[in-house]
């Protein structure tokens, strides 16, 4: 594939914005680029594909969702409103999740993929629960995200909060799936070790998680003070103490928020060289306060962006997180574009980068995946490399997404989505939904 009359968006260690650009794709891979017409010229029997002079950069990068929570979308919580985040948890999710079936799951997922194919998300780790059809699950999703065309990092969701068989079949299925992909390893598919939160996970639980799993973990971590203070009851420790004394940290290890660790806890994240996720539309949607990313970050610990099962529209991540920390600080100084930047570009890549090891991600560069979107956006001030972020902040909007690519496939062309049918995929998970909601009432 040649991908012609492009204004490339490097980003990586020396980000450039390069007009007039031709880039090379072979396979699911970056060869090179450079001048348009010359490596026009050359194209021989190449798919052409003229960009028309939009900006063509990295897919955006997922670090944290939740695909089964799409059914959440206009969902009523019965009676006054929940006061605080565990009853949203004991309300909301804890009853959602226990309400879905395999097929569910299934348009779950779709849906979500779907929306991160329109607004250039090609990279997603997703945490799943469905306690009522656990056996599976995975196999489920994974399908979806071929289908879809996405690259895609899944796990289940451990805990105690649905008694010890549940607990066990969601071990099980992490590790089923992850023997799964080892003995058919898949180019867009990874898998990880999924856990709950340290407030609904015994010690017998994370030591049978720890003797079964030798990687990393996705877990969340102090989301809420009920984290800590459930920790410092069984433990006598903080959650990320108790978690690092059960083998959980790690660099391939994801703790998701982090909302409400205090200074030791960042000093045994920064050492484990543990990830940590930050989820600002949600953060703010449970009021559950802000985390310190900044602090973190210059800590040394290495903060990505996710979103929680909100939209896949990864820049409303961004302009949330730009907005967020300057009022909940009433500081206009905080997170600012390069921050902003060096979580949802640098490091999220990086962290995907753990799973799909086999190339770079999340940057244009000889060898790496060609994960690519098409922006249509048209600057009435000067863009540079220097000021990329804050026209992406104040100008970027994920409505402009034209074409999305994932490991050298076109998933969407021109705004018209190639490999799936979003009326027919919308119009089931209506049907389905409307069942969900019924279960859920019953509940």
């Amino acid at each position: 594939m040649l991908i012609t009359n492009a204004t490339l968006i490097t980003w990586g260690d020396d980000p450039q914005i390069i007009p007039g650009q031709a880039l090379k794709i072979d396979g699911d891979r970056i060869a090179g680029w450079g001048p348009s017409a010359a490596l026009a010229a050359d194209a021989g029997g190449d798919e052409v594909i003229d960009a028309r002079g939009q900006y063509v950069m990295p897919g955006n990068v997922c670090a944290h969702t939740h695909f089964y929570g799409a059914y959440a979308r206009g969902l009523a919580i019965p009676g006054d409103p929940p006061k605080d985040f565990p009853e949203i948890l004991a309300r909301l999710w804890w009853k959602l999740d226990k309400a879905l079936t395999l097929e569910d799951v299934r348009y779950s997922a779709l849906v979500c993929l779907v929306d991160a194919v329109k607004h250039g998300t090609t990279t997603l780790i997703d945490h799943h629960a469905s306690p009522n059809a656990i056996d599976g699950s995975l196999d489920v999703i994974a399908e979806a995200v071929e289908q879809a065309g996405l690259r895609a990092c899944l796990c289940y969701e451990v805990t105690d909060r649905d008694g010890s068989e549940r607990a066990a079949a969601g071990i099980r299925e992490n590790m089923r799936f992850g023997q799964r992909l080892a003995a058919r390893p898949h180019p867009r598919l990874a898998g990880t070790f999924g856990l709950h939160a340290s407030l609904t996970l015994s010690d017998e639980t994370l030591a049978a998680c720890r003797s079964e799993h030798g990687g990393g973990f996705h877990i969340h971590v102090a989301e809420h003070e009920a984290d800590e203070y459930d920790s410092l009851k069984k433990s006598g420790t903080r959650v990320v103490e108790r978690l690092e004394r059960h083998g959980i940290l790690g660099p391939q290890t994801i703790a998701a928020h982090c909302v409400h660790i205090d200074q030791r806890e960042a000093e045994r994240l920064r050492a484990t060289a543990t990830w940590v996720t930050h989820q600002p539309r949600s953060n703010m949607n449970n009021a559950v306060g802000a985390a310190e990313v900044e602090g973190l970050m210059r800590h040394g610990v290495r903060v990505c962006l996710g979103n929680d099962g909100f939209s896949n529209a990864m820049w409303a991540e961004w302009k949330a997180a730009y907005l967020y920390h300057k009022a909940a600080h009433r500081d206009p100084r905080r997170a600012g574009g390069n921050t902003i930047t060096q979580m949802a570009v640098t490091n999220s890549a990086a962290l995907a980068g753990v799973f799909f090891p086999q190339a770079p991600l999340g940057f244009i560069a000889p060898g790496a995946f060609a994960d690519l979107i098409f922006v249509d956006y048209h600057p009435f001030t000067t863009l540079t490399a220097g000021n990329l972020a804050w026209h992406i902040l104040f100008g970027f909007e994920p409505s402009m997404v034209t074409t999305t690519i994932c490991d050298g496939r076109v998933l969407m062309r021109d705004r018209r989505l190639l490999f799936v049918d979003e009326a027919e995929i919308a119009a089931r998970s209506r049907e389905a939904a409307a069942q969900v909601w019924e279960r859920f009432a019953a509940n």
